[in-house]
């Protein structure tokens, strides 16, 4: 089967770019399920049900978040209802949704596990106990199973993708919305790329209009974060993964203007 990941959908000019372009792509690539990381997906940051509901008009089967995730209170009773959206499995318990999911797609089952980096960021449960954790919630259950690594340091990005190696079927990170060009199929059979970048607009530093960014880099003051506007790009991943074994066959780097 073809699974393709998507990169953080930036605003409703990355959503409305998603509803232009999935479609079409999937059937020309024979995806069968698709995830999008959709935690900067409402216009001014975060998530909300209307993006949501966006993201899945377009096409999106699976919506998994970040940092964003608790940003917008509009969209707590979402997650803790809907089955097709998670948020990072080590945020506290007792926080609105969930972090991992079983989506039953016919003659498979997906799995999909979010988890988030420690390094550079908020102060969560060490994500490669919450990954051994999670694991066992889904043994069983499903052989394919993909994890959404949303984190900034590439070193620890790697280190789960090693470290899950053989154990799941796909490891992708998100979250600094740059594509990297190391798509591969590690030793044991896992799928992993360390960022999949961000669909959203093009000329812009991570969606947000570069004028702004540059100017908080010049004068460390306090700059309203608006998103850019323009020409917009996807980015993403496919991993083709064997359904019997849950193994990872090949990887393609998705880049769509």
């Amino acid at each position: 089967m073809n699974i393709l990941v998507l990169g953080d959908v930036v605003s409703d000019i990355g959503c409305e770019f998603v509803r232009k372009k999935l479609s079409n792509f999937k059937k020309f690539k024979g995806i069968d399920f698709c995830i999008a990381n959709g935690e900067n997906s409402a216009a001014g940051n975060g998530i909300t049900p209307t993006s949501a509901e966006e993201l899945f008009a377009a096409g999106v089967d699976f919506i998994t978040t970040g940092n964003h995730t608790f940003r917008r209170k509009e969209v707590y009773d979402l997650l803790d209802e809907s089955e097709f959206i998670i948020r990072p499995y080590n945020f506290p318990a007792g926080n609105p949704g969930k972090g991992t999911a079983v989506i039953d797609c016919g003659r498979y089952s997906v799995g999909i596990i979010n988890l988030m980096g420690t390094m550079f960021m908020e102060s969560l449960d060490n994500p490669f106990y919450a990954a051994d954790k999670a694991l066992r919630e889904l043994e069983g259950r499903t052989n394919i199973i993909l994890v959404d690594f949303h984190a900034e340091a590439t070193s620890e990005k790697q280190a789960l993708g090693y470290y899950l190696d053989g154990r799941v079927s796909a490891v992708f990170g998100t979250h600094t919305h740059v594509l990297t060009n190391d798509d591969r199929v590690l030793p044991k059979g896992t799928g992993y790329i360390t960022d999949i970048g961000m669909c959203g607009v093009t000329d812009s530093v991570l969606g947000v209009k570069k004028e702004l960014i540059i100017e908080k880099f010049r004068t460390n003051m306090p700059v309203r974060f608006d998103s850019a506007k323009g020409d917009c790009m996807i980015n993403g991943c496919i991993f083709t993964v064997d359904e019997k074994t849950g193994k990872c066959l090949s990887t393609e780097i998705v880049r769509l203007t």
